[in-house]
């Protein structure tokens, strides 16, 4: 591998030409929110009709050209494209000579550090993964939702001031992330916000199959405070009868996930086994109380059993059956990304990750 020259901030030159390879929903945003910085958008890939439309809406008047015309006219190229696309197009663009020696090589992907870059850092590129934790769009409002968003940075040591400069310059917030730490890093966003967006459509979708008729003004206050004690307050947030060791209440709602939800089952399960542990661990479960719930759980999941089984432990004075999931719990303690949707392209102009 080619030494990698350091850059200082004051070295790096005071605009750059910038090219985006794959005009998914974050790379137009990106390059757009730079050009708000001073540098200079010059070329965009991308084949697909709605990458063209974006392109045009974030990036006006910059032309539409091949991946290898992109490298060919910028400083700083970003490779917002498919995680499983990455490897594959950073190979294809240095095996073609595309890629120039001191050429600025972002890339957006969660999943990878900067070992993914390693066929364009031996022509001589500077590998920079630079990944904004934040749902993204396609549309112009993503480029004020930058502001005090945060990214994971990874980088040669050389190179961090400017990578932590190009995020500051894009209203981020620069958050430094291991190479080997990247997969878990990743993992640990998916789980926070993709699942979150299932987990929330799910409810959406069983409050009307129970005859509620607004359920997302119904969820907005619950959601939206559960999020914010989580935040705040961690686990110590968890309320509800999983981690009041209902477990009655909790083989109720299984059975009628059976009748009506069946596809629903498997992820209560899951879920109401992950909160009982946590609950447990940290002191919110009572153990006598653990011990039915976690029995009830494994018996409906093997469909032992029927109807709806009682708990065989007994509720102490200090319980409260009537709190709801939406109750604080009181605590002294105190982010992309999430998936931004399918891709609509090939390897060489998808969707970033």
């Amino acid at each position: 591998m080619n030494a990698i020259p350091p850059i200082e901030a004051h070295d790096r030159p005071a605009r750059l030409t910038v090219g985006v390879v794959g005009a998914g929903r974050v790379g137009p945003a990106l390059a757009a929110s730079l050009q708000l910085a001073g540098h200079r958008p010059v070329a965009v890939s991308g084949v697909s009709d709605a990458s063209v439309r974006r392109a045009a809406a974030l990036l006006p008047d910059v032309p539409l050209v091949p991946p290898a015309e992109v490298l060919a006219r910028a400083d700083l190229v970003l490779l917002t494209v498919p995680d499983d696309a990455l490897a594959g197009l950073v190979t294809g663009l240095a095996a073609t000579g595309a890629v120039r020696p001191g050429q600025l090589l972002v890339h957006t992907s969660g999943r990878y550090g900067t070992a993914v870059l390693d066929p364009a850092t031996r022509a001589g590129a500077l590998p920079l993964a630079l990944h904004p934790v934040m749902t993204f769009t396609g549309t112009p409002v993503d480029v004020q939702r930058l502001a005090g968003c945060s990214f994971g940075v990874t980088s040669p040591d050389e190179l961090r001031m400017a990578a932590e400069a190009l995020v500051i310059e894009m209203g981020g917030e620069p958050e430094w992330i291991a190479e080997s730490a990247r997969p878990l890093y990743h993992a640990a966003l998916a789980i926070g916000a993709n699942h979150l967006v299932t987990l929330v459509a799910q409810s959406l979708e069983l409050l009307r199959t129970a005859g509620v008729e607004a359920p997302d003004r119904m969820l907005g206050p619950l959601l939206g405070a559960a999020l914010d004690n989580a935040l705040r307050s961690g686990d110590a947030a968890l309320t509800g009868p999983v981690a009041r060791g209902d477990a009655g209440t909790v083989a109720a709602h299984v059975t009628e996930l059976r009748r009506h939800a069946p596809q629903s089952v498997a992820g209560y399960l899951a879920m109401a086994r992950t909160t009982a542990d946590r609950a447990l661990a940290h002191g919110l479960l009572k153990p006598e109380l653990a011990e039915d719930l976690l029995g009830v759980l494994s018996d409906v999941a093997t469909g032992e059993a029927s109807g709806n089984p009682a708990p065989r432990g007994r509720p102490s004075a200090d319980d409260d059956p009537e709190g709801g999931p939406s109750e604080d719990r009181p605590s002294d303690d105190g982010p992309d990304h999430p998936d931004d949707g399918p891709a609509d392209q090939g390897p060489h102009g998808g969707d970033s990750r």
